[in-house]
């Protein structure tokens, strides 16, 4: 139980998978990629991933929640409370706005670098 709560706050804190590393806003390079959706927000804020880098979005709350790109590019549809959907980052770097479609003041970005 204690190793299970363990490896929750890690994930939730990092912002990437285990075997992922992050840099102080949620960056990673390489590999597999996670955002967390929790008390209405999602966590980072700001994810830093590398072009077409898949990323995973895991809903913790109770009500369903989108991951949703403002200018559209990617989507996760809708995501049922405790399930998780993957989308891909696009391919061109920059910075992308995203929001959930449900709850429209729900807000994050993701900078994709080339």
């Amino acid at each position: 139980m204690v190793l299970g709560v363990a490896l929750a706050v890690a994930a939730c804190s990092s912002g990437s998978t285990p075997s992922s590393s992050s840099g102080s806003a949620g960056g990673t390079t390489g590999g597999s990629h996670s955002i967390t959706i929790k008390n209405f927000a999602f966590s980072p804020g700001t994810l830093t991933v590398t072009a077409g880098t898949r990323v995973t979005v895991t809903n913790s709350d109770q009500v369903a929640h989108t991951l949703t790109g403002k200018t559209g590019g990617f989507a996760t549809g809708d995501i049922a409370a405790g399930q998780s959907q993957t989308f891909t980052a696009p391919k061109s770097p920059g910075t992308y706005s995203y929001f959930c479609s449900i709850h429209q003041y729900m807000s994050g970005t993701l900078v994709v670098s080339g």
